[in-house]
């Protein structure tokens, strides 16, 4: 066959015929891969898949096993930590119960220094009393405290006088206590001088709150207790009770049975002042005092100490009146900063 320009066209045919046989091949042979890959790859997938299948089945028996491990081993281990809890709230509870203990035996006697045991006998009457000692009796006279008479041999019956040896009755009677020494250890009588602790309190500091004694016969201080005496005092001054709701009755060498009939301008004065708080330090004061109680304003700052604050206090009025502004917290005791 002949083209168009003389040339051979069979040939081009044979060749055109070849090559797309050859292509028609090379795309058979293409998609036969392609079939073949496609066929390859979801065995593949599924392989991969039955893989992880086994994977997470493995992961969630395996996590199931300790859940369930744990699940029955929590009861035991509630158990063994709620048995520890319970023991260590009771040996909290029997610490608590040996340091309540502890705190109630260090109040009964409350560190006294110089204390020893004994028990009571005998009530004479609101401030003297009998003991039995050592294997002897003995009569203790109550250290910084003065109560109205009751037996004395030249005085009636004083206000406020039995009301006081009733309550030492009730309060001692029979009681084994701690008599705790405060310097010299015996009067001029010979009886022994002391604070008389019962069930953990101070029989001494109870009269002074009760408003059934005065504080008295402070010839020696310093004394342990003579603050927390004044304040005891103080409260039951203020309050008026027992020998305070009698105006005049107190003064310095004791008690003024006749009250308010009592005469009044400069004695009145004095009553006030030894009323107020201790024939004590006004014994101490006059031929001590570093400042004149009637001269100028005095501050704290002006004193040495604590005792030399007081007795100025004291002679100046306190703690009913209390001109140099001495006692800030109105419990009747100046200065307390001071050593």
């Amino acid at each position: 066959m002949i083209g168009v320009f003389g040339e051979p066209v069979e040939d081009e045919l044979s060749d055109s015929e070849d090559t797309e046989e050859i292509e028609d091949e090379e795309t058979a042979s293409n998609q036969g891969d392609l079939e073949s890959d496609s066929r390859d790859e979801p065995e593949e997938e599924a392989e991969t898949n039955s893989s992880e299948d086994d994977n997470k089945e493995k992961d969630d028996t395996g996590s199931d096993e300790p859940d369930k491990n744990t699940e029955e081993q929590d009861p035991s281990k509630n158990k063994e930590e709620s048995s520890d809890d319970t023991e260590q709230s009771n040996n909290d509870v029997n610490k608590s119960e040996e340091t309540s203990d502890q705190s109630t035996d260090s109040d009964k006697s409350n560190g006294p220094t110089d204390s020893v045991a004994a028990t009571v006998t005998r009530v004479v009457d609101g401030d003297t009393i009998e003991i039995q000692i050592n294997g002897q009796e003995e009569q203790v006279r109550l250290l910084l405290v003065d109560t109205p008479e009751t037996k004395h041999p030249s005085l009636p019956v004083q206000p406020f006088g039995p009301e006081a040896s009733e309550f030492a009755k009730q309060k001692l009677s029979g009681k084994d206590i701690q008599l705790e020494y405060d310097g010299p250890k015996r009067d001029k009588y010979d009886r022994l001088l002391g604070y008389i602790w019962v069930d953990g309190q101070m029989f001494n500091e109870m009269l002074l709150a009760e408003g059934l004694a005065r504080l008295a016969y402070v010839y020696d201080p310093p004394y342990t207790h003579y603050n927390a005496y004044v304040k005891a005092q103080t409260k039951a001054m203020n309050a008026g009770k027992g020998i305070w709701s009698i105006e005049g009755y107190v003064q310095e060498d004791g008690f003024n049975h006749e009250g308010e009939n009592s005469s009044n301008s400069d004695s009145g004065a004095s009553e006030s002042t030894t009323s107020n708080s201790n024939s004590s330090n006004n014994t101490s004061s006059n031929g001590n005092l570093k400042y004149d109680p009637d001269g100028p304003d005095r501050d704290c700052g002006d004193f040495d100490t604590h005792q030399e604050a007081q007795d100025f206090y004291i002679a100046a009025g306190g703690p009913d009146k209390d001109p140099h502004r001495l006692d800030r917290e109105n419990d009747g005791l100046a200065c307390e900063s001071l050593p």
